[in-house]
């Protein structure tokens, strides 16, 4: 157990934070950069005779299985950093995704190796998927367990920024390639420029980790030989199977809220409401750099006043907020960038997700437990919400914020679950878990 846990911040902390956070924003560009050229990406790596919906699918089906190899990739780096150390897998990761990005870049289309590109288009993105799997779980833990007791929260919610930064660049560099290169030029090869851009970042960040250090919890476990004796992910699924089921619901809040709110919601206004792409792009930018400041205030707020009352009250702010937006903007247009920026920052609460995650289960399993409820969880909920929700749209224009209401209330109720059954654990090799 940490003796300083009510300490502040210090230099070595904040080092740590910083480059946790930075590495995390890169390695989340690597990975959503593609999506921005999903569409020049399927016309150069495919047949030009197929149709253009078969293109379409075939591109977005590499594209989701970077999301499919994340539980694989992620539970095996996770034994690993239970076994061998926190570092090495956080390291490692970083390099499984700047490596492929960086190859994405010099990838020969169809046009020059035939099949063999979207074969080896496939091989990278499942590499990328492996290795953003391993990510967002090995950050939450390397941090949570370096930091004071008491500022855990602050810490894994800077890092849950720093990821939404990595989205919110992805889009700049796109919007910026777009506008330099026009449609010809990125064709020609305008479009490898931001995965080449990506991969020497990642390998830069790559090199700035070097100096990180190994967290003081694994040092205390391997020292007193009290790593997990049996494998970590047969006593996580064995022994905690209520930590996980809270995890995973957790899980669901924070993908689908990013989801739909962030990634799906501009198609939904310019469809519904016949908004303009720029105007609706304008808004989502705000809305993701309030999603940012929203996920630093739930840290904080978990630190202060514990998670129960933090997702009690977020979601509440969720709910309200989701529902004023999804219906005021219809019939008052100018009110969409404020609308948009207060339910961007109501999303926020899921930067509160983490601080619930690192204190669930013991430090000798803590790596896998959390990446396996993590990627799981990730898998089935991101890749379904899209489909749910536009199919619910057949049924009701609104289902974006039916959908939202619904996380708000799941949310809603794992706030008073936590009130009465959460005991408070600390982070150190000690750690308790739920009761």
């Amino acid at each position: 157990m940490q003796d300083d846990s009510a300490r502040r911040l210090n230099r070595q902390d904040y080092k740590t934070l910083s480059l946790a956070a930075l590495g995390g924003a890169l390695e989340f560009y690597d990975f959503i950069i593609f999506v921005f050229f999903a569409a020049v990406i399927g016309d150069l790596f495919f047949p030009p005779d197929i149709p253009d919906w078969l293109r379409q699918v075939q591109t977005f089906a590499i594209f989701a299985a970077g999301y499919l190899a994340r539980p694989l990739g992620g539970i095996v780096m996770a034994h690993f950093g239970d076994s061998k150390g926190r570092k090495k897998m956080f390291s490692l990761s970083i390099l499984l995704m700047a490596l492929p990005t960086l190859f994405m870049g010099m990838l020969p289309t169809y046009a020059d190796w035939g099949i063999a590109a979207p074969v080896l288009l496939l091989l990278l993105r499942i590499v990328q998927g492996a290795a953003i799997g391993g990510e967002v779980p090995g950050a939450w833990v390397f941090v949570a367990e370096h930091v004071p007791e008491k500022r855990i929260g602050f810490a894994c919610g800077t890092l849950t920024a720093g990821l939404t930064v990595g989205i919110l660049l992805g889009s700049l560099v796109a919007t910026l390639i777009n506008t330099a290169f026009g449609p010809q030029g990125i064709m020609a090869g305008g479009w490898r420029i931001p995965f080449l851009l990506g991969g020497v970042f990642g390998l830069i960040a790559l090199y700035l980790r070097r100096w990180l250090q190994e967290t003081p919890v694994f040092i205390e476990l391997h020292t007193r030989k009290a790593l997990a004796a049996e494998l970590p992910l047969k006593a996580v699924v064995v022994n905690h199977k209520k930590e996980v089921a809270v995890c995973m619901l957790l899980t669901w809040l924070l993908s689908a809220g990013v989801v739909v709110v962030i990634l799906m919601t501009p198609g939904w206004l310019q469809k519904q409401y016949g908004i303009a792409a720029t105007q609706a792009l304008q808004a989502n930018s705000l809305a993701t750099i309030m999603l940012i400041v929203g996920c630093l205030s739930a840290g904080l707020a978990a630190d202060r006043f514990g998670a129960s009352k933090t997702f009690i009250t977020g979601s509440l702010l969720l709910a309200a907020c989701s529902a004023l937006f999804y219906h005021t903007v219809g019939v008052h247009p100018d009110m969409l960038r404020p609308c948009y920026a207060l339910v961007g920052f109501s999303v926020g609460v899921v930067g509160a997700v983490p601080y619930v995650m690192v204190r669930a289960f013991p430090a000798a399993v803590r790596f896998t437990g959390i990446s396996f409820s993590y990627n799981v969880s990730y898998a089935i909920f991101g890749g379904l919400t899209p489909v749910f929700v536009t199919l619910m749209m057949n049924v009701t224009p609104m289902a974006p914020a039916w959908y939202v209401l619904a996380l708000s209330v799941i949310g809603l109720l794992l706030g008073i679950y936590l009130k009465h059954d959460l005991k408070p654990a600390m982070v150190g090799s000690q750690a308790d878990t739920f009761s």
